[in-house]
């Protein structure tokens, strides 16, 4: 499943500083990471408290704007990508190796975001869509996957889906409004500030949760799937990231607390949802706040998947009991079972141009991924900076370091022959994905952005017996 939507030169490049150290960090800081965002919200809490008239970090406008509130609304996108990467050292290849041959790919997708107002606070939207293309190796080979703009299921020709309908209901809980501009899947209104906001039908999880203003939109920001979200959030959503399901957010103040109930798929790999016979929790909690004068978000999410799942220490316990040379497989250890986790996620802005993020996750990885990807523990850090210094205000220039990596249980399933969700090499000579990507948007016009990409993906799917890969993007965004 991908994350839903919104020249070249063959250079290759080696960054030996991230192999131990944010390794450590992977799997020893993430406790403290916790701990020292669970002290944010103390210092984000207390500056609220400190300056009582501090707008919400999520504000759209001033308080007392008034927008003129619209009746229905239409907008549209198209997003091509292309991406090329070089030949890279590929000793051997499993069934869901990335290809170590000189390849590229490309995807097209046209969106229509058509909104209609049906009483006060109410609206319905639809997102049908055409989409075009591959990912490489179709979609398979790299945890990280490098493109959010890539789905696990692909076509040579266009192929229309709806993979948006939903209803939006805001229950107002104050006087006080805030105007919100027009947008794709936004009627321009004037909202009160503290709300109840229900959402339900087709749409995505991470179009709620999991949200982050600088690495969340592989039409507009960065394209690696564990830099756009959580990468151990095994969020539900069929093979194109979107699911039913339904959501309620309550906003008051400097805080929202969210919840959601969502439909999984039947098994992994499976590209259709089961009618909530499977189905995911998910909670999270935003907190807001000023950090020098400066807006800033932590948000801490967990969630529960309840599904058909196999257990990695069973599937390889019933290939030792079968005999030599079985590999394990867990679609045939597969039984209903829970599995958990949850995720920390911040973004802080530290000047008018410059803002950082990072997200941490986890899940308990003794069980195969449902929905997502293979990713067992996260850790995402970045920067984002707006072109203001070179006078190209709209321009944005982004950069991300990822370190991936899988609990001992999946470790030894994939060393023993196991094939995942997304990877699968045959074999495993463990080392942790260390991925940095960055990318330039150049805003061409209000409504045309042209950016570059390039991704370093040290040991992809987790074996140093390959890569790293090089992998250089180039996309073009359109709107109206």
């Amino acid at each position: 499943m991908t994350y839903p939507k919104s020249l070249v030169l063959p250079v290759s490049l080696s960054f030996p500083f991230l192999h131990l150290n944010l390794v450590r960090i992977t799997i020893v800081n993430i406790k403290s990471l916790l701990l020292a965002s669970l002290c944010g919200v103390w210092s984000l809490h207390n500056a609220i408290a400190a300056d009582p008239n501090a707008e919400p970090a999520t504000a759209t406008a001033p308080a007392d704007a008034v927008a003129e509130p619209e009746a229905w609304n239409i907008h549209g996108q198209l997003t091509n990508t292309t991406q090329w990467h070089p030949a890279f050292h590929s000793p051997y290849r499993g069934q869901n190796s990335l290809d170590g041959s000189n390849r590229s790919t490309e995807t097209t997708d046209v969106t229509l975001f058509a909104g209609v107002r049906l009483w006060s606070g109410a609206a319905v939207y639809l997102n049908p869509e055409f989409d075009q293309g591959f990912g490489f190796s179709r979609t398979w080979g790299v945890a990280g996957f490098p493109s959010g703009e890539s789905y696990r299921v692909g076509s040579d020709v266009p192929h229309g889906r709806l993979h948006r309908l939903f209803l939006r209901q805001v229950f107002g809980l104050s006087d006080a409004t805030q105007a919100v501009a027009s947008g794709a899947n936004q009627l321009a209104d004037n909202v009160p500030t503290d709300n109840v906001t229900l959402t339900v039908g087709k749409f995505s999880v991470v179009d709620i949760f999991d949200n982050n203003g600088y690495a969340h939109d592989p039409r507009a920001d960065f394209l690696n799937w564990s830099v756009l979200s959580a990468g151990a959030f095994d969020y539900a959503g069929d093979s194109w990231g979107y699911t039913y399901g339904a959501a309620l957010e309550w906003t008051q103040d400097w805080w929202t607390l969210r919840g959601g109930y969502f439909d999984l798929v039947a098994t992994p790999g499976v590209p259709k949802l089961n009618h909530l016979k499977r189905h995911e929790f998910v909670g999270e909690w935003e907190m807001r706040g000023q950090l020098l004068n400066h807006p800033g978000k932590l948000k801490l999410l967990g969630f529960v998947n309840y599904g058909n799942m196999g257990d990695y220490t069973d599937a390889v316990r019933l290939a030792q009991l079968t005999g030599a040379g079985t590999a394990p497989d867990t679609t045939q250890v597969r039984r209903i079972a829970a599995n958990t986790g949850y995720s920390i996620n911040i973004e802080q802005e530290l000047s008018a141009e410059l803002g950082f993020f990072a997200r941490a996750s986890r899940n308990n990885g003794n069980k195969e991924s449902l929905d997502f990807t293979d990713i067992n523990r996260s850790l995402t850090m970045g920067l984002s900076l707006k072109g203001d210094r070179w006078n190209r205000h709209d321009d944005t220039l982004g950069v991300a370091v990822v370190v991936n990596s899988l609990s001992s249980a999946a470790r030894a399933y994939f060393a023993a022959g196991g094939m995942g969700d997304i990877i699968g090499d045959g074999r495993l000579n463990y080392r942790p994905e260390r991925i940095v990507e960055t990318y330039y948007s150049w805003h061409i016009d209000k409504r045309l952005t042209l950016s570059a990409d390039y991704q370093y993906i040290g040991n992809p799917g987790y074996n140093q017996d390959r890569g790293p890969a090089s992998i250089f993007g180039l996309r073009l965004h359109a709107e109206y």
